[in-house]
């Protein structure tokens, strides 16, 4: 049954920017499309939130671009639109030269550059046909300056940013946006294992940087497309 709210997919909803993304669009009254690889990993995530009756729980392989298909179709038979897309779903791994093989490239490219190429080319049909739209891709700081050990990760987010440029160059006609988030380093219980000495107040926390892109969902950032936003906390 067609809504008279707007509904954001949100991709990689289990995860703690996922979550934290949830909360924000919750807040706003959107519907919400949460999806991660595993139902039971989801639902829980929508059942917590106030407005989970109007939200949708989904598991797909954003790896396959059938079930991305499957998936923008599920919410168009439910809410009637789709207005907006939160990607969050991307792989990291450090690795020196000498370890850095073309298995671990082909890693990270398959699930950060594929995954966002699979999810967006479903999505952009039925916002073009609507004429309006806007998505959001995570990024990282490293495209932009790759430190060492990072050579995989790094190309494979570069890789992302482009994706942006040039479906922002190419859809700037039909009204639909496409901009991306770069973070520095995420304040989540992982990186706080991994980095337990680092000041973590520096860091970015997620609901900051879900703040920031559900502004870029929003009318608040109608203007912009084709952007690669650094989100760096006090990195």
């Amino acid at each position: 049954m067609p809504v008279d709210h707007p509904v954001i997919l949100v991709t990689g909803a289990a995860g703690n920017l996922g979550r934290a993304i949830l909360a924000e669009l919750d807040a706003s009254g959107a519907g919400i499309v949460a999806v991660d690889r595993e139902a039971a990993w989801v639902e829980p995530a929508v059942a917590a939130l106030p407005g989970a009756a109007r939200h949708m729980a989904r598991a797909a392989d954003l790896g396959d671009p059938a079930a991305c298909v499957a998936l923008v179709a599920a919410v168009l038979a439910r809410y009637g639109r789709i207005d907006g897309l939160a990607h969050t779903v991307g792989g990291f791994a450090a690795a020196g030269i000498d370890t850095s093989d073309a298995a671990l490239f082909d890693g990270m490219f398959r699930l950060n550059v594929l995954t966002t190429v699979n999810i967006v080319r479903a999505v952009v049909p039925p916002m073009r046909d609507a004429g309006r739209g806007s998505i959001v891709a995570i990024g990282a700081g490293a495209a932009l300056k790759a430190p060492a050990g990072l050579a995989a990760y790094a190309a494979a987010k570069a890789g992302v940013l482009k994706i942006v440029e040039s479906v922002a160059d190419e859809l700037k006609p039909t009204g639909v946006r496409i901009n991306a988030v770069l973070p520095s380093i995420i304040d989540t219980p992982q990186n706080r294992t991994a980095m337990p000495d680092a000041d973590h107040a520096a860091w970015v926390a997620p609901a900051t940087l879900a703040a920031t892109i559900g502004f870029l969902l929003g009318e608040g950032g109608s203007a912009i497309t084709g952007v690669s936003l650094p989100v760096n906390g006090r990195v």
